[in-house]
């Protein structure tokens, strides 16, 4: 078999396989619905298999060894987060995924090496249009006019406030203790 063939047979697998759903998961509000649990109580319908109730897993629904992680079009996906990913890639093999965390700077640089290298990049459809795109966004923020500075506060001069501080002392009047006058 080739590996369009087993594609085709995963696509047709995978088509049969039914949605797997955590049990109970419509009678309790903190069970999520998606997060598969294999049921384990000793008289779950679920666990043995009764007609009616939900499938759980089984080894039958399992991707062919050939095409497991390959994308529908044949080729691996792989990561790239920098320009030597992307020049070790092989184009018959491979197809680039660029990272989330990468920037917009490294991500035109990216797209334009692969453009290049002719390597198919998965999350974007179209290179040209995105460069294109790009391109229009660094040109208005370029001409969009700049906020002008804001004007410096004067600063304060320390010295003046120190002598300040000492005249006021001096010219304050000196406070004479009263005596207590003695009750007889």
């Amino acid at each position: 078999m080739s590996v369009k063939e087993k594609l085709e047979l995963r696509k047709a697998i995978k088509s049969k396989k039914p949605k797997y759903l955590r049990e109970d998961h419509h009678k309790k509000k903190a069970v999520n619905k998606k997060s598969w649990r294999g049921p384990r109580g000793l008289h779950s319908k679920m666990r043995h298999g009764f007609q009616g109730h939900r499938a759980t897993l089984e080894v039958g629904y399992g991707s062919p060894k050939e095409v497991k992680h390959l994308h529908k079009s044949g080729l691996l996906p792989v990561l790239v987060c920098n320009i030597t990913d992307l020049s070790a890639l092989d184009k018959t093999k491979h197809i680039a995924v660029i990272s989330g965390t990468v920037g917009a700077r490294k991500k035109v640089e990216l797209v334009k090496k692969a453009k290049e290298l002719n390597v198919s990049v998965l999350n974007i459809q179209d290179c040209d249009a995105y460069l294109k795109k790009s391109m229009k966004n660094w040109q208005k923020r370029r001409l969009q006019k700049k906020r002008p500075p804001r004007p410096k506060k004067p600063r304060r001069k320390r010295k003046k406030r120190k002598q300040k501080r000492k005249k006021k002392k001096q010219l304050k009047p000196l406070k004479i203790p009263r005596k207590n006058k003695q009750k007889n």
